[in-house]
């Protein structure tokens, strides 16, 4: 019995749930458009994704935590959701009167309040009536065509599955720790201009940018900081360049790193960071604190005459991208990235991902951060955010940022560390491709 859902949309369904697969229960152009079939396969079984297929062409359904049965009564689920699946997007209808959540009907298929069911009456066909206990639009759900072509039912299982082997082996001891703070306290640009490499941090709003400068403050401090402004919005809590520099303890010497960061993408036109300042920001004409969005600004912070010296450019970029939400990434917003990204390769920049909340997409890797590189989801979004943004699988970093612990975890320190020995790296390779054109323009100036 193959599933009518594809890979693609099945981890685009399971992307909301956490670190889960799909089991299919019941199909009912197989087993057939009756509620005893329906009933029969699918009562008592939880948590259900429900979904109804018709000829044009939607995909749409809901899920529910509590098990099906025949007592003809309202179930509470506060959880529970209607959706539809555009393309590798899905769009989501919260209910809004938990306690009228799912009715257990015996002469229907799945039933989401007064709202929506699946092959009712022993029919292949949709009941819908919207707006009662979840509000959706009748026309986008299922273009107002009520016959079914398919309905299937699938369980929520835990995907348990880890890899036999590492996709990529990493040492996890005190001594690899060592190794990797001491590559970096002591680590030299290759060009002699440059004392410190300059990395800009792009992504969207909540994907952990501040907080991964606060991580890697807290790894050299010895303790868990809070220097950066981070937290829970919908909007972007950074409304300023920031260009950040880090210390070997608090009156250590600097790092040879800047980290620069700037405010969250949003998907809506004209809201977070404009993409307008980006190239201002990677050919350093923005100053520390320059406010985004603002008429105000004055030459202090923005000098579109200042000489440009490669110190003082963008010498790497890091995208920030929350493993959680990779599926299900707004089109909006991978354009604005592409656009972003287009304008970094012009100027030959080398770009990374930084991959995080990697403890919130996977449940092995919440209870063991060394599960990291044998979780097949992590790999998978991995994969997907490579091939969506146009990174190599190389230059994808997954890591966890500080964000509840109040002490620090020596394999947590080797991920973050780990990034930044990456992006020195990047950095050089820079430094060494921009030797030969800064020597060619020289002697073509004389």
């Amino acid at each position: 019995m193959n599933p009518r859902l594809t890979a693609t949309q099945q981890r685009t369904i399971c992307s909301q749930l956490g670190k889960v697969k799909l089991q299919l229960l019941y199909k009912a152009s197989v087993h057939g458009y009756t509620s005893a079939a329906f009933h029969q396969r699918c009562d008592n079984r939880s948590p259900t994704v429900s979904v109804g297929y018709n000829a044009s062409g939607f995909v749409f359904g809901g899920y529910t935590k509590q098990p099906f049965s025949q007592s003809g009564q309202y179930v509470q689920d506060d959880q529970a959701f209607l959706f539809i699946l555009k393309g590798e997007n899905l769009l989501r209808y919260p209910v809004t009167q938990p306690a009228y959540a799912v009715r257990m009907m015996k002469n229907s298929g799945p039933y989401f309040g007064e709202d929506l069911a699946l092959a009712k009456g022993n029919n292949a066909v949709v009941y819908s009536s919207p707006r009662k206990y979840y509000n959706f639009n009748a026309a986008e759900m299922h273009g107002n065509d009520l016959n079914l072509t398919e309905c299937e039912v699938y369980q929520v299982e835990e995907d348990t599955t880890l890899l036999e082997r590492p996709w990529r082996p990493i040492i996890w001891n005190s001594e690899r720790r060592t190794k990797l703070m001491e590559s970096i306290k002591t680590h030299k640009p290759i060009d002699s201009s440059v004392s410190q490499v300059r990395v800009l941090l792009v992504g969207p709003v909540g994907a952990g940018k501040s907080s991964f400068f606060n991580s890697v403050n807290s790894v050299f401090r010895g303790h868990v900081t809070s220097q950066a402004m981070c937290g829970s919005s919908a909007t972007s809590l950074t409304t300023q360049f920031r260009a950040y520099p880090l210390k070997d303890g608090r009156e250590g010497k600097h790092l040879p790193i800047i980290l620069c960061d700037t405010m969250g993408l949003e998907e809506s036109t004209g809201a977070g960071l404009d993409i307008n300042d980006i190239s201002s920001i990677l050919k350093g004409h923005l100053s520390d604190r320059y406010q985004f969005n603002s008429r105000s600004w004055t030459s202090w912070f923005y000098n579109p005459f200042k000489s440009q010296e490669l110190k003082d450019k963008i010498h790497c970029v890091a995208y920030v991208i929350d493993a959680c939400k990779v599926s299900i990434m707004p089109a909006n917003l991978e354009e604005k990235l592409n656009d972003i990204r287009s304008q970094i390769n012009s100027m030959g920049i080398p770009q990374l991902v930084l991959l995080t909340k990697v403890d919130e997409a996977c449940p092995q890797v919440k209870q063991d951060v060394t599960n990291i590189y044998s979780s097949t989801y992590i790999k998978e979004m991995a994969e997907q955010v490579s091939a969506r943004l146009g990174v190599p699988l190389s230059h994808v970093i997954p890591f966890k940022n500080y964000s509840e612990e109040l002490e620090l975890d020596l394999n947590c320190d080797i991920l973050i560390l780990s990034a930044i020995n990456q992006m020195l790296r990047l950095a050089d390779d820079y430094f060494d491709d921009e030797k030969p054109r800064s020597l060619w323009c020289t002697r073509m100036y004389y």
